[in-house]
């Protein structure tokens, strides 16, 4: 081709003028306190750096230590552990499309828009689905969860652990579990929020699929995801007639990557990596000690919150430690705190889908005692610099007891 055709054909979109990120990101880096993605350890980020071939030899032992210190967080010995190319809620619709299919009946207890999102994705895969809805800031009594088992019948009940929208716990996860057990249902559990942050026990409780995303509890990146079937949901997988319409969440294909090192699609590698390294640091510290320090970092926190003068949203009973919803003032929208935190004190905390309340995390990395003294201070400046009395040195005291065993 002509030098001059081949200029004419690139001249009808002109090449954009963009500035550098560093430009555009902020001269101090935000502080990530929001409801995710969450701060990353150096190793995290040092590892997501790595590019290496996704079906080598060491992408091979890479993805058997992922699969064995995902059992040891997960709590299952079950063979069928295996990442995802994508956010949690990618994980989350390869347990719905694998599991669920036309005509399946599936039981969603719906305390919140994690909740609700879990039956729409199997609506869409054609199941039969109904819900059990559950009023804001509680939990379904077991005498109501068991009769709906009754009634419906279903072969899979879903139910989130912890309800980021709205902050709530579902605080009786093993018996919600052992109900639909014993109708003989499976049952599906998202832990994004909180898996690594407070106790799931797959295995113990007899869950059958437990989703989770890398950029919370497990402080790695957005984008790379873990799930964990039961050998009875494997069973299922393995078992069903029709093909999964969703041809990248295939389970079955997945398994030739994850368990064969075989191939699949091109694996993120690099968030593979950093998946591993994040997995890594858990088992450093233990699940024991994991516990114990997101427990203690989150109540201090919410004990300086209250002690400020601010109303926490979820009440204690079902209150979730790893996001913690605080109410917003009248005369105030969780847009106007959360802009001013950003932009005067460069730290970020959420809103949620349209509640009147912000939402601070506790996952990971963000339970750290420096990151909980800069939040706390930054949340009460950005109340009094909006017309809010608060108390700020009653709350960073009240942080300070908390973080110190004097609660």
């Amino acid at each position: 081709m002509p030098t001059s055709s081949i200029t004419s054909a690139f001249s009808a979109v002109p090449c954009p003028v963009v500035e550098s990120l560093d430009a555009i990101l902020p001269e101090e880096p935000l502080l990530m306190m929001g409801a995710g993605p969450v701060p990353i350890p150096a190793a995290v980020a040092k590892a997501n750096a790595i590019v290496i071939n996704h079906l080598g030899e060491t992408m091979v032992k890479v993805i058997g230590q992922v699969k064995s210190m995902a059992r040891y967080v997960f709590q299952t010995n079950s063979k069928w552990v295996l990442g995802v190319a994508g956010p949690g809620s990618a994980a989350m619709e390869m347990a719905i499309s694998n599991l669920a299919w036309d005509g399946t009946r599936v039981l969603s207890i719906k305390n919140g828009f994690f909740s609700e999102r879990m039956a729409e994705m199997g609506r869409r895969v054609g199941a039969r689905v109904s819900t059990l809805d559950v009023a804001d800031r509680s939990v379904a009594s077991l005498e109501e969860i068991a009769e709906a088992i009754r009634r419906e019948r279903p072969e899979i009940v879903t139910v989130v652990q912890g309800e980021t929208s709205n902050t709530v716990w579902n605080y009786r996860l093993k018996e919600i579990a052992a109900l639909a057990k014993a109708a003989g249902a499976l049952v599906i559990v998202d832990a994004v929020c909180t898996l690594s942050t407070m106790p799931l026990e797959m295995d113990a409780w007899g869950i059958d699929a437990v989703i989770t995303g890398g950029q919370k509890g497990l402080s790695s990146i957005p984008g790379v995801s873990l799930i964990a079937f039961s050998d009875a949901a494997w069973e299922r997988v393995k078992g069903r007639t029709a093909p999964n319409a969703h041809w990248c969440l295939d389970a079955r294909l997945a398994e030739n990557f994850w368990h064969n090192a075989g191939y699949h699609y091109t694996a993120p590698v690099s968030g593979v990596l950093a998946l591993h390294e994040a997995l890594r640091l858990v088992c450093a510290e233990t699940l024991e000690k994991r516990f114990a320090r997101h427990l203690r970092c989150s109540l201090a926190l919410q004990d300086g919150v209250v002690a400020m003068g601010l109303r926490l949203y979820a009440p204690q009973a079902c209150r979730l430690n790893s996001v913690v919803g605080i109410e917003v003032p009248d005369g105030l929208s969780p847009a106007d705190v959360c802009a001013h935190i950003s932009r005067m004190h460069q730290v970020e905390i959420s809103g949620s889908f349209g509640l009147p309340i912000v939402r601070v995390g506790q996952m990971g990395e963000q339970c750290r005692e420096h990151n909980l003294f800069r939040t706390v201070h930054a949340l009460g400046r950005t109340m009094v610099d909006l017309g809010v009395k608060v108390d700020l040195p009653a709350g960073v005291a009240a942080l300070e007891r908390g973080l110190s065993g004097g609660r």
